[in-house]
């Protein structure tokens, strides 16, 4: 079998309903809806990078993350913008498109400065269950990429809330780190293996997009 190849978001979705995962992203027989939260997100995330990477002013109804982006920005190093990061299966760098990666991700904003680097990711939903597993492989992502940095300290920003969750990496943490997918991973793989995919239906199923789900509240 080739590399079952994944990210935090498809490992999150396969997590959340194994059969919602295959019918979207293995089927390809639904898409996930465009929600106006999804296209304010995509905004949002636009505007930071161009303020942050070019300098462009924000767009009048942004200026109010104008002050926590100048904070940002005031970390000393060099400035990465949506810096796209991919690994291999046996842990080496590849690039974020390369066909023969296993993991990729990619940073909102990445400052790397000597042998320490910072990584924020913004949110614009709620930020009252955090997951901090994002943050996690963000880490060995950069410190596969970056071999001189020892040190991560990531931190996810809710700019509506004005929040900022943060977590702080040391390298000769990365096995444990590792602890934290590996399971998941491995039923991700067991699941291309046997080609099951069972539903786990939850109150999400109402926004799922798998119409002929048994468990599909638009029907």
């Amino acid at each position: 079998m080739s590399v079952v190849q994944w990210s935090f978001s498809s490992l999150k979705d396969f997590v959340g309903c194994p059969k919602r995962y295959y019918e979207v992203k293995v089927a390809k027989n639904f898409e996930t809806k465009t929600t106006e939260a999804i296209t304010y997100g995509k905004e949002v995330h636009s505007a930071l990078e161009h303020y942050v990477r070019d300098g462009k002013e924000l767009p009048l109804n942004y200026k109010r993350f104008q002050e926590m982006m100048n904070a940002l920005m005031a970390i000393p190093g060099k400035r990465y913008c949506e810096y796209e990061m991919g690994m291999h299966l046996d842990k080496t760098p590849c690039s974020f498109h390369s066909k023969s990666r296993w993991v990729r991700g990619i940073a909102d904003l990445l400052v790397v400065d000597e042998d320490t680097a910072y990584v924020v990711d913004y949110k614009t939903g709620n930020d009252k269950y955090p997951d901090l597993d994002q943050l996690k492989l963000m880490a060995l992502l950069v410190f596969t990429h970056f071999p001189k940095v020892n040190k991560v300290k990531g931190a996810l920003l809710f700019i509506l809330k004005n929040n900022l969750i943060s977590e702080t990496y040391e390298r000769f943490q990365v096995d444990s780190l590792w602890d934290h997918f590996t399971p998941k991973v491995k039923r991700l793989e067991l699941s291309y293996q046997k080609n099951e995919w069972p539903v786990n239906p939850t109150p999400l199923c109402g926004y799922c997009p798998v119409v002929t789900c048994e468990f599909n509240k638009e029907k």
